[in-house]
């Protein structure tokens, strides 16, 4: 029963408290972000936008910054929806570590990975500290760089109905490169946490092993869960059932995660590759929660959207550092991509189009820097301030991304899917 205990709807007597009410309420919350997002997406589209920019301006309009018809509070109750969303997208992506397609095309996707990942993380560093930000931060903020919005490329391909070679190389540079920066930031931050004296009491070797240790325990646990599911589903003929125990083992899989401080992330990509490759009916797996996606991952970008604060425009700190940082990740990730496929002498369509279709950046972004805000609570004001400046940059990064990379993203995935099949 929701809010009983805590507040009792007024009625129509009180127009005012009860429009208090209403927007407190989580159930009016996702009930709107619903239909304004589906109204906002439809007209984007309408225009030649993808959908999930309509999603991103629906939040925007409805979040604190704006509107407020979303209240901050309300919008933090419902991030247990963005790790729904990110639990069964990270699973989605994890398909497509399908060894039989990595056999195929896994060279050359590696090279392109190691490349955007590389260039990437060595321009936004580079940059960031020519500008005199704090020598731990620029690292920090340069793996994030390396990550790609999953959500933003799984709605936009279907959007598309985009199919091909194309697709394999995008979604496999997704899913490897996301993994890798996930790594990447992880070892990253636990080195920071001792140079920053907040892990003094542990030398950096001990705190690198630990971070190696939650690591693999994620993969371990990502193993078994998607050995479970395919125990569990491997003579199942029914969708209803197949559905239930997937969706089931994701959550447990994400909240099991969260409960020990270990990757959900990682957890569920590496759950979603161990379907993919043991069980022989996996495209039905994958198929039965694709139905229930589309709800899920509209709210999570509306979510997003009440998140952007325009605000972050009027900080000339934030608008140096941000600036850079969005202009050294698009460089890094298009130069990079394209240096990785040159290498292999990949198809040009896919070598001249798949750094732009990376461009979004959302979630797993953000998952990053909420790590590195948790790092600093209680580390002292200096400290947490510099903490703060490095996730706003991110958040104004992420502003960015979000508004500009989805039309490129899907305006780059239509031409190299094109030229691809011409």
């Amino acid at each position: 029963m929701l809010r009983e205990n805590r507040m009792a709807s007024p009625g129509w007597s009180d127009l005012p408290s009860f429009i208090l009410f209403l927007n407190t309420h989580p159930l009016f919350a996702i009930g709107i972000m619903l239909v304004l997002g589906y109204l906002f997406g439809h007209t984007a589209e309408r225009v030649g936008l993808p959908e999930i920019t309509g999603f991103l301006a629906a939040g925007l309009l409805m979040g604190p910054s704006v509107a407020a018809v979303i209240s901050s509070e309300v919008a933090t109750e419902l991030l247990i929806i963005t790790e729904i969303a990110l639990g069964l997208i990270c699973f989605t992506i994890g398909a497509e570590l399908y060894l039989p397609k990595l056999r195929r095309v896994g060279r050359q996707v590696g090279w392109i990975t190691a490349g955007q990942i590389g260039v990437t993380f060595l321009l936004v560093f580079g940059a960031l500290s020519l500008i005199g930000v704090q020598p731990t931060f620029p690292l920090l903020l340069a793996a994030t760089a390396g990550t790609t919005s999953p959500a933003a490329t799984v709605v936009i391909v279907r959007s598309l109905r985009a199919r091909g070679v194309y697709v394999d190389y995008l979604f496999g540079t997704v899913a490897l490169g996301d993994a890798a920066a996930i790594v990447l930031f992880s070892i990253l931050l636990a080195v920071a946490g001792v140079s920053l004296g907040i892990h003094a009491a542990a030398s950096a070797v001990a705190v690198v092993i630990s971070v190696a240790a939650n690591l693999a325990l994620s993969l371990v646990l990502g193993v078994a869960g998607g050995m479970t599911i395919h125990a569990i589903t491997r003579r199942q003929e029914s969708s209803a059932e197949i559905l239930i125990v997937t969706v089931g083992v994701v959550l447990l899989g994400t909240a099991v995660a969260a409960a020990f401080g270990l990757s959900p992330l990682l957890l569920n990509i590496t759950c979603g590759a161990v379907v993919a490759n043991i069980a022989p009916r996996n495209s039905r797996i994958f198929r039965t929660i694709e139905p229930l996606t589309p709800p899920i991952y509209a709210l999570f970008f509306v979510i997003a959207g009440t998140k952007l604060r325009p605000t972050l425009f009027l900080q000339p700190e934030l608008l140096l550092g941000g600036g850079v940082y969005v202009i050294g990740r698009a460089v890094g990730k298009y130069t990079g991509a394209w240096v990785g496929a040159k290498i292999n002498r990949v198809d040009p369509a896919i070598r001249r189009w798949i750094g732009v279709s990376l461009l979004p950046q959302a979630g797993i972004a953000l998952g990053l820097v909420l790590m590195l805000q948790l790092l600093g609570e209680g580390a002292g004001p200096e400290i947490e301030q510099a903490i703060s400046t490095a996730v706003n940059v991110v958040l104004f990064a992420v502003f960015i991304n979000e508004v500009l990379g989805p039309p490129l993203s899907r305006h780059a995935t239509l031409k190299g899917n094109r030229m691809e099949a011409t």
